[in-house]
């Protein structure tokens, strides 16, 4: 699953410095029962035959055979299931999911047809664990097979989860009705009852029922319709694979398509809604190039004879993985030429690839619980940056590698952060779960894995991977023990070529002269929270080296700094560069401190080169001075990637307290001969946070200061972009991310140009077409009159393209009238001119702007139940709430609003792991500003009298 873009891709950088992601609360489990056993329930006198979160394994489920019937008019659907189970162990009871379903009838049959009763059994409902039980007369035997036939019927869901309706607008203004699903982490149990969790793997024969103005999609190809009486048609589907409950998808919709195949005989369909069928030939072109990439890579076929991609008019994250129907954001899978950008193409395609990674990492291997979701999710971010740099090389994703790191990191040095490999038991815990952690922080430990042992050991290993667990699932430690190629002593003894488990540290990967256990190393990297601080003291030809843990809210002076720091320890893959070689030097860290002995002196050393490895670097005595004036002498004598970690680290260590504001001020220096995009904007990027952060607490002197020299010392940048969409993936994403900037902070020049260009636009009844690249900045600079912003508004209700859309309501929520954004507010609410499914980024893009900052804080208090509602607690759109509402405070006073804020929700606030980290960011704030405000104004002082 990908979560959603929520803004261009310059936001990236703020939501990296204000860490925007959460995770879940853990408590922790054994085997398959819950974190804690609740009384049994007593219903209508009959106690509840099960008293834990996770189901029994006493049965197992084989197949389902599953009816569904939607009426898009009542909005309501009927659906019968018929489960085969093995029995593990005698039962009276068939315990199951199932929520917001009405059970009509259910039976039991033995494996010869038999009903175990000739009435109607009866069935339990614990409502808190999402759980039925079927009641039967009977003792079920281990060793035999039973169906179990349950029919129910349910209104089709208001929200994002289960089988649920969306809605588009037709270019004559009808309104039209589908029904779509979608079931991750554990909603498949309310379209149908079953076994929701992943490691109950089953095939399916599913049968949709509809009219003739509809199609049905789901996994499989369609095998036969059947026609019925009063004008409906039944679509049976093929058996599929052996998959979890949660990829399991149908969709009835009336939606055009476009296919084409792959070289090895896919058929690829992308679907959309008619009048957008003209944006779906970019996705189809992607997805047939990167399933082939992947059937190389992986070297196994993709196994079902069909993938469907299908944008979904209303949809809470970026995309689905489904088996063979993965659904969309529209903004996520179409591309219009017309209005789609550089970055909305780069968008598409990584997103893209990120669905069909999981065709593979999630589909075929599952993991076994969602405490390790990480192995999906890490992994198709992972994924996503090696299929695109090999299909679509000209996109430079590479570059985004960075700003996925950084984000990680960002989240990372929070106390409140967690391990990759996290504890998660109910639904709430597990939505958590889906965050910056698992993607980004997992991404960026493969990416150091891949990088340590060659990109050949890294392939082969997940090959390996890929071909045990074939149709099974899968722990932390399986994918290890394959790229280490080491098995079970079963297998070692049956003739397997692998290594035995007991010689696992003898299946040596040389490094740095020693053998390596790979499993023990990368237990320090999922099994504990965090990321270390490498310290770095070089005297002479001698570097000594220390790690610590890297805090951004607990200093060494704090009291709780050595508890905080007790029992870390990571094995650190290590590399660096000098001054006298630019041959890459290894070595792997596996204490709490060491020396490496150079070959001869050397003026400076830079460690982490390109920013392969996820750590910190800080260098004691004159490290930091030496890199300084590298730079300033010959930047290029490092990457444009280490040159932007060197920005990044600097910044990180300032809000640590370990580094001096204005020495990471004077690195930036630099910057004004620097012509790569990456550390441009990593630089550029933290001056506009801080701008924004001293702004809002309005500081008068230093945020005119402070812009001030922006637009001085980056005037060589700013005035050399064009408002063009030529150049270079790179030039086009720093055009995007400089011009705006420019624009947002009044650059005489900039506004004019925007102006100019926005009046044309207008002149032409918005026929003629802006630079995609510049258009939202033109839309945000023509929003700034009052009938600017009312003429976008008009334009957002007609336009058919999902990009334009996402770009006028950016500009509409950059208005500095506060009733324009209030209204904009309750527009998102009520769901109907803009879409529920943007209101979570409405809510984000309001409380960045100055004017909305207190009325999108306010906005979420009066509305938080309603919120929740809509959204469901611990799901992406929440926690971006919290934290983008949050993140912009940065005083005592704002921090105990906060407090007193999510006391007054404790039902909901004490479920979440997102509350700490937004007090703590805001805490962090909070230090920053005390420590930096008062250098920051001498600084710029001293700078812009030099200027």
């Amino acid at each position: 699953m990908s979560p959603v873009k929520l803004t261009i891709m310059r936001a990236l950088f703020v939501k990296t410095f204000l860490s925007h992601s959460s995770t879940a609360t853990s408590k922790t489990h054994e085997g398959n029962g819950s974190v804690s056993e609740q009384p049994r329930v007593d219903i209508n006198g009959l106690q509840f035959p099960w008293n834990r979160i996770r189901l029994p394994d006493h049965v197992i489920p084989v197949h389902y055979h599953l009816l569904i019937h939607p009426n898009l008019t009542s909005l309501t659907f009927t659906g019968s299931v018929k489960i085969e189970i093995d029995v593990k162990h005698n039962i009276t009871s068939v315990v199951l999911h199932s929520k917001n379903l009405q059970i009509t009838v259910a039976t039991i049959q033995d494996e010869f047809g038999h009903f175990l009763s000739h009435r109607p059994l009866q069935v339990l409902e614990n409502l808190p664990h999402e759980q039925i039980a079927v009641l039967s007369p009977k003792p079920l035997l281990t060793g035999e097979k039973y169906f179990v036939h349950i029919e129910y019927k349910a209104n089709l869901s208001d929200g994002f989860y289960g089988f649920y309706r969306s809605t588009y607008q037709t270019k004559n203004g009808e309104t039209r009705t589908l029904a779509s699903t979608h079931f991750e982490p554990t909603s498949a149990r309310m379209a149908f009852p079953c076994f929701d969790e992943p490691h109950f793997k089953a095939n399916y024969s599913i049968k949709i029922r509809r009219d003739d103005s509809h199609i049905a999609l789901s996994n499989m190809p369609i095998e036969r319709t059947v026609v019925l009486e009063g004008g409906l048609f039944e679509d049976h589907f093929e058996v599929s694979v052996r998959m979890s409950t949660y990829l399991v998808a149908f969709v009835v919709c009336d939606f055009k398509s476009v296919s084409g195949r792959t070289s090895s005989g896919i058929e690829v369909s992308i679907f959309a809604v008619p009048d957008k069928w003209a944006q779906t030939h970019y996705a189809l072109e992607a997805a047939v190039k990167l399933l082939e990439f992947y059937e190389q890579y992986f070297n196994i076929y993709y196994p079902l004879p069909k993938q469907d991609l299908i944008a979904i008019p209303d949809f809470q994250s970026g995309a689905m993985e489904n088996w063979g129907l993965t659904t969309y954001r529209e903004t996520a899978l179409l591309f219009d030429p017309e209005t789609s950008s550089a970055s909305d193409k780069l968008w598409v395609t990584m997103v893209i690839g990120h669905e069909l990674a999981h065709q593979w990492f999630g589909n075929l291997v599952t993991m076994e619980w969602w405490n390790d979701i990480w192995l999906n999710e890490g992994f198709a971010r992972y994924m996503e940056f090696v299929s695109v740099d090999a299909t679509y090389p000209e996109l430079k994703v590479e570059d985004y590698l960075l700003d996925t790191c950084f984000a990680a990191i960002g989240r990372d040095s929070l106390n409140s952060s967690r391990p990759i490999s996290s504890a998660a038991e109910n639904p709430t815990q597990i939505k958590e779960m889906f965050d910056t952690v698992s993607y980004d922080k997992g991404a960026c430990i493969l990416h150091m894995l891949r990088n340590f042992l060659t990109d050949d050991v890294f392939q082969s290993g997940i090959v390996r991977y890929l071909r045990k667990f074939s149709y099974k699932n899968a722990k932390n430690e399986d994918l290890w023990n394959s790229i280490a190629n080491t098995c079970s002593e079963e297998d070692f003894t049956s003739g397997e070529f692998c290594y035995s488990s007991s010689q696992a540290t003898k299946n040596a990967y040389r490094y740095a002269g020693e053998h390596l256990d790979l499993k023990e190393m990368m237990n320090t990297w999922t099994l504990q929270k965090g990321i270390p601080l490498i310290i770095v003291n070089r005297i002479g030809n001698v570097v000594t080296l220390r790690q610590e843990r890297f805090l951004k809210t607990v200093l060494p002076s704090d009291p709780s700094w050595n508890s905080e720091q007790q029992g870390y320890l990571w094995h650190v893959p290590l590399t660096y560069m000098t001054s006298n070689s630019r041959k890459i030097g290894r070595y792997l860290l596996e204490t709490k401190s060491d020396t490496v002995e150079m070959e001869e002196e050397v003026s400076w050393v830079k460690f982490n080169t390109d920013m392969n490895g996820y750590y910190i670097v800080h260098y004691e005595g004159d490290g930091w001075d030496s890199l300084i004036n590298l730079l300033n002498k010959n930047h290029t004598a490092v990457s444009y990637k280490d040159r932007a970690n060197l920005i990044h680290n600097a910044f990180q260590l300032v809000s640590a307290g370990r580094l001096s504001l204005n020495q990471a001020l004077d690195l930036t220096r630099y910057l004004s001969h620097e012509t790569h995009n990456v550390p441009l904007l990593q630089g550029l990027g933290y001056l506009e946070v801080f701008f924004r952060m001293i702004e809002r607490r309005n500081i008068p002197d230093v945020t005119q200061n402070l812009k001030n020299y922006i637009l001085q010392y980056f005037n060589h940048v700013i005035d050399k972009q064009t408002w063009s969409d030529e150049g270079s993936v790179s030039d086009r994403r720093l055009r995007s991310a400089v011009l705006e900037l420019a624009c947002d902070l009044g650059y005489p020049p900039c506004v004019k140009k925007a102006n100019h260009l926005f009046s044309e636009w207008v002149g032409s009844n918005s026929t003629i077409s802006l630079p995609t690249d510049v258009t939202e900045t033109v839309y945000s600079v023509g929003a700034q009159r009052p009938e600017g912003w009312t003429y976008l508004l008009d334009k957002y209700q007609v336009s058919l393209s999902g990009t334009e859309k996402d770009k006028i309501l950016g500009a509409l929520a950059s208005s500095m009238d506060s009733e324009k954004l209030s209204r904009l507010l309750d527009l998102g609410l009520e769901g109907v001119v803009i879409k529920t499914q943007d209101l979570s980024s409405l809510i984000y893009r309001v409380s960045r702007n100055p004017t909305g900052h207190f009325i999108a804080w306010n906005f979420v208090k009066k509305h938080w139940n309603q919120l929740v509602e809509k959204f469901q607690l611990g799901s992406f759109c929440i926690r971006n709430i919290i934290i983008g509402t949050t993140a912009q405070f940065s005083s005592k006073e704002e921090l105990e609003e906060v407090k007193l804020f999510f006391e007054s929700i404790q039902e909901h606030s004490s479920q979440l792991r997102v509350t700490q980290v937004a007090l703590e960011n805001l805490e962090k704030n909070i230090r920053w500003l005390e420590r930096n405000l008062e250098p920051m104004r001498s600084w710029l002082l001293k700078n812009l009298q030099e200027a």
